[in-house]
């Protein structure tokens, strides 16, 4: 089972019927859901990942005003740590007073500032451009059982739409690493017999094509290590994985391998380009990343982000 299933499963059964129940009150300001950092918040857990952090549990989120009392917020922190100890086989964590780390009573404001640094999800200009990708998209994983406040779905959404200027900006940069590292310096660290920069060359390009594809299919890259599990979901994204394997593996001191990384280089490259202009975000019509990337900067409105240098958000 995995822990999406298992907490809903345990939300349904001892936690909901807790709150209706004993706090009908101040239900209407509650939110509830499982998400957070861990690859049970993506899905993406399996029996491996059941060595630490996985129970049955869940969040429940109090608003950032002032509207619930500390005393009211001690009650539901108590009520928690009295649901039952075991679920589906799976036992509870020893827990805090306050729930623990990852489940339990939370303030949506805390939860955000943990996440991308701001507990109303209203990120500057400044903070948007340099913010990870996995930090953005561990703020807006998992799933939210009910909101009836409202508060935490607002915050939610405001991060997961990422301003178009900022989308472009990061994407003209990590355009042009693709470029560099893979359509220029993987052929010259070869051409130098340097088959080992040559590999380091390739990582670069795989990585900023990853995030690529996730920005381009409106979503974050997670944590790196479940990047590719999740590149298999996006569109077109089994087919690009695939791809992107194929320049990790084999070795560069082989000259039919590294011919063959070249062109498969120059694939992944032609699938980028198609979609930047079925999107409308490149004006050029090269085979060029380079110049694509600098196409997409200069579609960016906001001219004190265009101006700023393309690798900013990178």
């Amino acid at each position: 089972m995995k822990g999406l299933e298992l907490s809903r499963g345990y939300f349904e059964e001892f936690g909901l019927p807790m709150l209706e129940k004993e706090f009908p009150d101040i239900l209407p300001f509650l939110a509830a859901g499982f998400v957070g950092s861990g690859s049970e918040h993506y899905g993406f857990d399996d029996e491996i990942s059941k060595d630490h952090d996985f129970e049955p549990g869940f969040c429940i989120f109090l608003p950032n005003k002032n509207i619930i009392s500390e005393r009211q917020e001690f009650l539901l922190e108590r009520a928690y740590a009295k649901l039952p100890k075991e679920y589906c086989g799976v036992k509870r964590q020893k827990l805090s007073p306050v729930g623990g780390n990852r489940h339990g009573v939370k303030r949506t404001a805390d939860h955000f500032l943990s996440a991308v640094g701001k507990a109303n999800g209203e990120l500057s200009a400044e903070e948007w451009l340099h913010i990870p990708d996995y930090a953005l998209a561990e703020a807006v994983n998992g799933e939210i059982y009910f909101d009836n406040y409202g508060e935490f779905s607002r915050i939610r959404e405001k991060i997961r739409n990422m301003p178009e200027d900022i989308l472009l900006k990061r994407i003209a940069g990590n355009i042009l690493i693709m470029a560099q590292a893979g359509q220029y310096n993987f052929q010259r660290c070869l051409m130098h017999g340097e088959p080992e920069a040559a590999q380091l060359a390739c990582n670069e390009f795989i990585n900023s094509a990853v995030k690529t594809a996730f920005l381009l299919n409106g979503k974050y890259m997670p944590y790196y290590k479940w990047s590719f599990r999740a590149l298999r979901e996006l569109e077109n994204g089994k087919e690009l994985a695939e791809r992107l394997s194929y320049l990790m593996s084999g070795s560069n001191f082989e000259k039919q391998t590294a011919n063959k990384k070249s062109e498969t280089i120059e694939v992944i490259s032609s699938f980028f380009v198609s979609e930047l202009q079925k999107k409308g975000i490149t004006k050029a019509v090269c085979g060029d990343l380079e110049k694509h990337a600098y196409s997409v900067n200069d579609m960016i409105k906001d001219g004190s982000i265009r101006n700023l240098h393309i690798l900013t958000a990178i």
